[in-house]
């Protein structure tokens, strides 16, 4: 096309998205990296011989990869093995309070609630459904796949006719007391009221709209083959056979600023890469506290007193588990939810967490080939690492909490030796600077708060960003959306400045929604 060079800092989803988006249009993309594998938060650590998630688990809106790798001329059945669950997840509550399996079809689900919960129940899961689908078509175009909104041009993007569907998300509604209008049973309140931490939000904070959520995994939920992992691996493989290059092991310690307008990058070893362009894909924070130099902080308005996301207190890596049926996906959950959040919402652990267990070996039926098998365990905490919380004995007593819980509820854990890794507030911080830990961004707390997310195009000429942080949030789908956004919103101001009518991309570009899109 040009050759124009644009340097992408950072191989998580959204830059691999962008990179391979540029490539395929023939700019000159070099990809700088400081860890020395692809994936950014989708990350997986060594056990032994294999390798384990320890990152994003949950794989749904496929028709974002699909669509993604069609504009580059690839099909994702060519490259990535993908299975559609038939369970989406299992949940389980303390004692005797029950099981119950969400199904990708929505009727067994309805049935199974019956069974758990009573007739009622099932028809308020059925309008709960119904509600979650409609807030997803009216955000969808309007919101999602748009140039970062604001509740003007949201407006304008719906036109006359949608005002009415707008006002139906209920967009200054909070989750959880919405959630009330159709579940009476507590613990359906609870189930779909996790949705919410999907996007590092407080269940009892964040807004409605994020009922969303349980629309897009009703629409299908994928194992990958090889693990999540799998798909950071191909898309830089595939970026690189559409021309871009990768650094791995390369920090970048400055994006540098000349005459107003980006010029490239400074290496920590001193190197400096010339660019035309530069996507930077790590959180805004770093930008916004000055890591990447001190002409680039002005990018984005300062970060300091923006309200973090929930970070994670993981153990990852080989184990033995027995005495409960685990699916791929299983939550067991805490006695008291809102005690649970208030005190994440202080900067403390749950005094008894919510767990979330990935068994990455099993699918729908539970079983597994026998032996050590990958094991993810997850509880929400505070994003405060960078400032010494929680302490080595707080995460103790939370460690103690959840295997407790588990084993309550029957499931006992036995790690091989040597094999698990523990990974906390602290240690997030480390990896990913500026965040305190905060694996979302943002807080979403509050109607505005998704309004407040950075879009793709910055105050310095030539600088965009792609990310979880960033518009249109956070989630590996979500992710991959802004990689596209800041591909195009550059590709239009190169299009702009060489007056040029910027060209129709190949196969419509439309990036049809879920609905219309075989999710086979």
């Amino acid at each position: 096309m040009n050759g124009e060079r644009v340097a992408v800092i950072g191989a998580g989803m959204g830059g691999l998205a962008a990179a391979l988006t540029l490539a395929a249009r023939g700019f000159t993309v070099t990809v700088i990296e400081k860890a020395d594998q692809p994936g950014g938060k989708m990350r997986a650590v060594p056990a032994g011989p294999t390798l384990v998630d320890a990152g994003p688990t949950v794989f749904t809106m496929r028709w974002v990869l699909d669509a993604l790798l069609a504009e580059a001329g690839f099909a994702t059945d060519e490259h990535f093995r993908l299975t559609q669950l038939g369970v989406l997840a299992r949940h389980v509550w303390d004692g005797s309070q029950g099981v119950l399996d969400l199904a990708a079809d929505e009727h067994a689900t309805a049935e199974a609630i019956a069974r758990f919960a009573g007739a009622a129940e099932a028809r308020g899961f059925r309008a709960f459904a119904a509600r979650a689908a409609a807030i997803h078509a009216t955000l969808d175009h309007t919101f999602m796949r748009a140039p970062r909104p604001n509740p003007v041009t949201l407006v304008g993007r719906a036109g006359l006719s949608g005002l009415t569907r707008l006002w139906g998300v209920s967009p200054f509604a909070v989750l959880w007391e919405e959630l009330g209008k159709h579940f009476q049973d507590s613990r359906l309140r609870q189930l779909f009221g996790r949705y919410a931490t999907y996007c590092g939000a407080n269940p009892f904070t964040a807004p409605a709209t994020l009922m969303l959520i349980a629309h897009v995994e009703q629409r299908g939920v994928w194992a990958v083959e090889g693990g999540m992992h799998a798909l950071a691996r191909g898309l830089a493989a595939l970026a690189e056979r559409a021309g871009a290059t990768f650094r791995f092991g390369a920090e970048v310690a400055e994006i540098m600023v000349e005459r107003g307008r980006v010029a490239g990058v400074r290496l920590a070893d001193g190197e400096r890469i010339a660019a035309d362009y530069v996507v930077l894909n790590a959180d805004v924070a770093a930008l916004s506290a000055g890591l990447f130099g001190e002409a680039a902080r002005r990018a984005v308005p300062d970060q300091k007193q923006v309200p973090r996301s929930l970070s994670a207190l993981t153990w990852t890596g080989l184990a033995h588990a027995s005495g409960f049926p685990l699916t791929r996906h299983t939550v067991f959950f805490s006695r008291n939810y809102r005690d649970e959040f208030d005190r994440i919402a202080q900067g403390r652990l749950p005094r008894e967490p919510t767990v979330y267990v990935c068994a990455q070996d099993r699918v729908d039926d539970g079983t597994t080939a026998g032996g050590p098998e990958r094991l993810l365990v997850l509880v929400n905490a505070p994003a405060r690492g960078d400032r010494g919380q929680p302490t080595p004995e707080e995460i103790e007593r939370c460690e103690q909490a959840t295997f407790a819980l588990l084993a309550r509820c029957g499931l006992q854990i036995t790690w091989e030796p040597g094999m698990m890794r523990r990974t906390g507030p602290a240690e997030w911080a480390r990896m990913f600077p500026a965040t305190g830990g905060a694996l979302y961004g943002r807080d979403l707390a509050g109607w505005r708060a998704s309004f407040q997310r950075p879009g793709a195009t910055t105050r310095i000429p030539g600088l965009y960003l792609a990310g979880g942080s960033v518009h249109p949030g956070p989630g590996v789908p979500m992710a991959l959306m802004s990689g596209r956004l800041a591909a195009l919103a550059l590709m239009a101001d190169h299009a702009s400045t060489r007056r040029f009518h910027r060209a129709a991309m190949p196969g419509g570009m439309s990036m049809r929604s879920a609905t219309t899109v075989s999710m086979g």
